[in-house]
């Protein structure tokens, strides 16, 4: 099915090349004709013009001169180059868009395709997403995502936290904020406030509608008698500035143990921890590899309604993602969503997602809970194009705890927020 997407977008682009080249020809027919008439206008001069009119004449003149000396030499380098035996004329008639580098160019460049939306397979497009993210060695991640990823939005608090812990970390009772309902239904406040949009995807507000996300009901419909939620790595060999190399539990994995520990003993949810392995020898394939894995434990367990790939941020090593919540200190979070859809584009058919306006749906009620109970803990959701995965599940969600350069114990200690607030938005208790 993917596939034969594929290659309707591949015969789509096809027609749009011809219809360009033949616009092409039309302009370049045009452009000739346009030659011809002031050559005739040039030279037929009145005896009676004024100097103005003699001189714009002569502008004109001097002008079209060098024009067509500029096009009869590009005529004959062509006619060279192309070691052809057809006459001038011909080659005029024939292929005249040649002479104009604009039309070349309209022929040519819609026959562009950028390797996400065209040229690479399906699996090439899953290999893509996992090159998102830095490079992992030796349980830490050193290389950085490009300018204008993630870190940009790391506030200076953030940067200027120690990170030694104060003690045990203490849960919020009430909502420490309020979030104005009238504020998120204006877009640009919502947008500018609780999202960062990557340059290579787009959002308006009717795809990112406040009042349906959250009317959406994110509460589990059963009980802790058979599995509720699903916590796995697609990238389980990130780790933190001072992760023990071949140590699991100082890795995000550690972090995964966490969180369900807590899930399970303080809130009594029944979670399922996968602890396979996507990304040992390439990275580039994670999301790939990670993909039949799912399909089978979600299989062999229907009755989980939350999946969550859990992850950390890849930043400059001078960025510090360390918040203080209730006088701990510890590692930021973030959610993440891909769209499956690029801005060149549009919408990518053959990386649909049926249970997109959940994703999104879930990440924003999260959001907008940890805005209330814990504000300094989460940054803006971060949303991409491609898939990630979550097209698995409607309740699927991508969290990203600190980065490379945090602690393993910051990163330990956002997990009991995280934590809580996992569960007032399943249970709807709040």
């Amino acid at each position: 099915m993917c596939r034969a997407s594929l290659q309707a977008t591949r015969g789509k682009r096809c027609m749009q090349k011809r219809k360009f080249r033949r616009i092409g020809q039309l302009f370049s027919i045009a452009a000739l004709l346009l030659l011809l008439f002031l050559c005739f206008h040039i030279n037929s001069r009145n005896e009676y013009e004024t100097l103005g009119e003699r001189l714009v004449s002569e502008v004109k003149r001097v002008v079209f001169q060098n024009t067509a000396k500029q096009y009869a030499m590009q005529l004959d380098y062509i006619l060279q180059d192309e070691n052809n035996d057809r006459t001038a004329a011909e080659f005029i008639i024939h292929t005249p868009e040649k002479l104009f580098l604009v039309c070349n160019y309209m022929a040519s460049g819609s026959d562009y395709e950028t390797q996400i939306e065209s040229s690479l397979s399906y699996e090439e497009i899953v290999a893509k997403e996992a090159a998102d993210e830095p490079e992992v060695k030796d349980g830490t991640m050193t290389n950085k995502k490009e300018t204008g990823g993630c870190e940009n939005q790391v506030t200076s608090m953030e940067n200027s936290v120690n990170s030694t812990n104060t003690g045990e970390f203490v849960l919020s009772e009430t909502p420490k904020e309020q979030i104005s309902l009238e504020k998120l239904n204006d877009f640009d406040y919502f947008i500018h406030n609780f999202y960062v949009v990557d340059r290579t995807t787009t959002i308006n507000s009717s795809q990112l509608n406040v009042g349906e996300l959250l009317a959406r009901n994110m509460k589990l419909t059963h009980g802790p008698e058979t599995p509720q939620i699903l916590i796995y790595h697609t990238h389980s060999q990130e780790g933190y500035a001072d992760s023990i190399p071949g140590d699991k539990s100082t890795t995000v994995m550690g972090l995964g143990e966490i969180l369900t520990k807590i899930l399970t003993e303080r809130y009594g949810f029944h979670v399922i921890h996968h602890t396979g392995e996507y990304d040992v020898e390439n990275r580039d394939n994670a999301y790939a590899k990670a993909g039949p894995a799912l399909e089978q434990i979600l299989a062999e367990n229907p009755s989980i309604e939350v999946v969550i790939d859990l992850h950390r941020d890849g930043v400059a090593d001078t960025t510090r993602l360390v918040t203080e919540v209730n006088g701990t200190k510890m590692a930021s979070i973030m959610f993440f969503n891909g769209l499956s859809r690029t801005t060149a584009t549009g919408d990518i058919p053959y990386l649909y997602n049926p249970n997109l306006k959940d994703n999104l749906a879930f990440s924003l009620q999260m959001q907008l809970m940890a805005k209330q109970y814990y504000p300094n803990l989460v940054r803006p959701i971060y949303l991409k194009g491609y898939r990630y995965n979550m097209h698995y599940c409607p309740k699927s969600l991508l969290v990203e705890v600190g980065a490379q350069t945090n602690t393993v114990e910051e990163a330990r200690n956002a997990m009991e927020p995280l934590a809580d607030v996992l569960y007032r938005v399943l249970s709807g208790n709040e």
